[in-house]
């Protein structure tokens, strides 16, 4: 027995080198409390099995079940042979298939009434629900009654695994390091529960939740072991929000309260319609916040095309009124610049301060980014410093050393799951006190998101849609099981530009591979010929060797040498220069574009009102709420938009089921809770979170919302009760393992 592991011992010093390099690769566990916090996704018992018949279709799986039948098959004239074994829990069944040499082996150990785990990715092949080639581990292969024994009264563990690690392994090397910890009395375990939170709600204590989610004996032990672990989780995040809120809730603003008759009344005065109910609460919430003397911090989520852009615009013109100046700031170039034309337009001739023509309450409104030309970017640095511009918008180059603003009073950022923490400390720091910030974001988030990855904002939501929006119709196109859908979506798009109007073509991938993981190209019209015969090509497709995402190069060359030949076809994607994606986003407003083929740089913010109609090409690569946010970039004008989701994915597979959800539904926050249902892991905002993946393993943000909502509350007392968490040192350590750099960055998005 080795020393007492710690739980940030690594894992080569417990299971070896080679065992844990796998680990650390293929499921991103480093540490004994890696290991220890990678829960079993579920159990597996003797008497009853997971349903075979609820498996899911491309996803790897592991399954317990016993073997029903085993036949040798041959197949190309004799020349290949495959072994296909069913087996069966009672609910279902599933073909196992072997091809080649491994097939005799394989013959001589799965007879009829062996059972065993198998793990494997689902693929279909003749309709039938297959593993091919998977892993597996036979449940009785010593027939001694003790370990029948053993195995009978178990609940078997099944972990989140992979190929090259399977749920089994996983058991013996958790049983490996719960040995230890259980040799040397869990002596390395701090536990962050204050023992009187722990005793007043029931909780189990630390070392023997781990015992019961790894070696339950019975139901009633994981769930207790669940209850315990999710508090911790849940409580660590939301002591890690309350300092974050209690420190803002110290900092020093001034406070920016409106003036009467000034440039926001001239604003409002020229407005063509009236502000929605929505708007007019969330902007008075706002302006409430702006006349206090502690910064506000507020997130703002609405729907695309609720009006938000109008809300912040208001409150900038409210602290230009109050002396101050606001900054809006963008995550790419092209909305940085939408922005500032929208905003321009919007104010007129009050966006003329110190022109002629100018009206007598108007600002300077300028824009800020990196690309812009050495003579007008030392104009908006002047205008700003001078205070001659009341308000900036601009990208990440509004937070370099060389920016100085007169007076920073209010910081607007779009998206801001874009933008990290060090920005906003940056952008902070340039006012002679910290700013307001209002964040804004067109993702809806689900009321228990918000609680814990924007735990330190304050929420206000847009939920009506302005008049004049007009409805969006969206339809799965299965281009696989259907080809002549796909020709008559490419009709569908002449149709709309023959009317006088424009469409979006959106695809996963830039293209032409450079510096892209996603191997080699493939025709967008199909799949390329191939020279394997059809159940090794099953296989090889089953094994993950789906065709690459199409890319947006060689979508762009078909359609132009094909379908639609003769329009006016342009490209938009992220590794162009900013001057020619500009130029292409300038003429596709101006109307001078019939069809843009984009990737998602589109997905945010364009807005050109005379597109009606959006082919998403792969779409089942993209997330629910990205597809959402894709959609909403038609139907901005008064003709309705039409949205087609184009998919190779089979009927019955998940991502059929996502893309059946979007078409089902033009409401966001609807679709960000199925999105999150479909994940389940706790990455709620895709990647730009990986704090959130890291540290909620055991809680689904989802489901829990009454251990979050209370973890809040007691986190809360106890931050108020003693903010540096001086009596509680444990509860320190957790927090700082939490707040390691990774999930620095993520609870500091706000």
């Amino acid at each position: 027995m080795g020393p007492v592991p710690a739980l940030h011992e690594p894992l080569k010093k417990i299971l070896g080198g080679s065992t844990a390099k796998v680990m650390a690769e293929h499921l991103d566990l480093h540490t004994a409390g890696d290991l220890l916090h990678h829960y079993p996704r579920r159990y597996a018992e003797r008497g009853e099995l997971t349903r075979l018949a609820d498996l899911p279709l491309d996803e790897h799986v592991t399954v317990v079940a016993q073997v029903a039948k085993a036949a040798m098959k041959t197949f190309n004239h004799g020349k290949g042979v495959r072994l296909e074994v069913v087996v069966t829990d009672g609910s279902g069944s599933l073909t196992l298939v072997f091809f080649g040499r491994g097939a005799y082996a394989r013959e001589k150990e799965l007879i009829p009434g062996r059972r065993g785990m198998f793990a494997g990715k689902v693929s279909v092949f003749n309709r039938t629900r297959q593993l091919l080639h998977p892993d597996y581990e036979l449940l009785d292969r010593d027939s001694g009654a003790d370990a029948a024994e053993a195995f009978a009264g178990r609940l078997l563990p099944i972990y989140p695994a992979c190929k090259q690690f399977q749920s089994w392994k996983l058991t013996k090397a958790v049983d490996t390091l719960l040995d230890l910890f259980e040799a040397e009395q869990w002596q390395g375990l701090t536990d962050p529960l204050p023992p009187a939170l722990r005793d007043g709600r029931g909780l189990t204590e630390l070392p023997d939740a781990f015992r019961k989610v790894h070696r339950p004996r019975t139901k009633a032990d994981i769930e207790d072991a669940r209850a315990r672990l999710k508090w911790d989780e849940a409580f660590v995040l939301q002591v890690a929000l309350a300092r974050r809120r209690h420190a803002d809730s110290q900092l020093p603003a001034v406070a920016r309260k409106p003036v009467a008759g000034g440039i926001l009344d001239a604003f409002d005065a020229k407005l063509p319609f009236t502000l929605t109910e929505g708007q007019r609460t969330v902007s008075a919430e706002i302006f409430d916040d702006l006349a206090t003397e502690h910064p506000m911090h507020r997130l703002l989520q609405g729907e695309v095309g609720s009006g938000k852009t109008m809300v912040a615009l208001r409150a900038m013109l409210g602290v230009v009124d109050a002396g101050g100046q606001a900054a809006m700031l963008a995550p790419t170039e092209v909305l940085a610049q939408q922005h500032h034309r929208s905003v321009v337009e919007m104010m007129g001739e009050l966006a003329e301060g110190g022109m002629l023509g100018g009206a007598e309450h108007s600002t300077k409104v300028v824009l800020l980014t990196g690309s812009m030309g050495a003579a007008a970017r030392r104009q908006a640095l002047l205008d700003l410093v001078t205070g001659e511009a009341g308000i900036v918008i601009g990208t990440h180059a509004l937070i370099e050393d060389k920016v100085q603003f007169h007076d920073l009073g209010l910081v607007v950022v779009d998206e801001q799951h874009r933008f990290g923490v060090e920005q906003r400390d940056a952008l902070r720091s340039k006012g002679k006190q910290p700013p307001h910030l209002l964040v804004m974001t067109a993702t809806p988030i689900p009321r228990t998101v918000a609680m814990t990855v924007f735990g330190d904002l304050e929420t206000s939501v847009l939920d009506q849609l302005p008049a004049g929006r007009s409805p969006i119709a969206t339809h799965v196109v299965p281009a696989k099981d259907k080809p002549h859908f796909l020709a008559r979506t490419w009709e569908r798009v002449r149709e709309e530009i023959e009317g006088g109007h424009q469409a979006y073509v959106v695809c996963p991938r830039i293209g032409d591979d450079l510096g892209e993981e996603n191997g080699a190209k493939t025709s967008a019209k199909g799949r390329s010929g191939s020279s394997k015969s059809d159940p090794e090509k099953a296989a090889a497709e089953a094994d993950g060797e789906r065709r690459p995402p199409l890319a947006v190069v060689d979508v762009t060359e078909q359609l132009t040498k094909g379908p639609l030949k003769g329009l006016r076809v342009e490209v938009l994607h992220g590794r162009m220069q900013p001057e020619a994606k500009d130029d292409v986003m300038r003429r596709f407003a101006a109307g001078e574009v019939d069809v843009l083929v984009a990737t998602t740089v589109i997905e945010v913010g364009v807005n050109v009102p005379n597109s009606t109609v959006m082919v998403i090409m792969d779409a089942d690569r993209f997330g629910v709420s990205q597809l959402h946010q894709l959609r909403g970039r038609v139907g901005r004008g008064s003709a309705p938009g039409l949205c087609l989701l184009v998919t190779d994915a089979p009927e019955a597979s998940p991502a059929r089921g996502r893309l059946a959800a979007v078409a089902g539904t033009l409401d966001g926050f609807e679709l960000s809770r199925i999105d999150l249902e479909q994940r389940r892991e706790g990455d709620v905002l895709g990647q730009a979170q990986s704090g959130v993946r890291s540290s909620l393993r055991m809680l689904t943000v989802i489901d829990d919302e009454e251990v979050i909502a209370a973890a809040r509350e007691e986190a809360a007392a106890v931050v108020a009760a003693d903010p540096e968490l001086a009596g509680l040192p444990e509860l320190r350590t957790a927090l700082d393992a939490l707040l390691d750099e990774e999930r620095e960055q993520y609870l500091d998005k706000g």
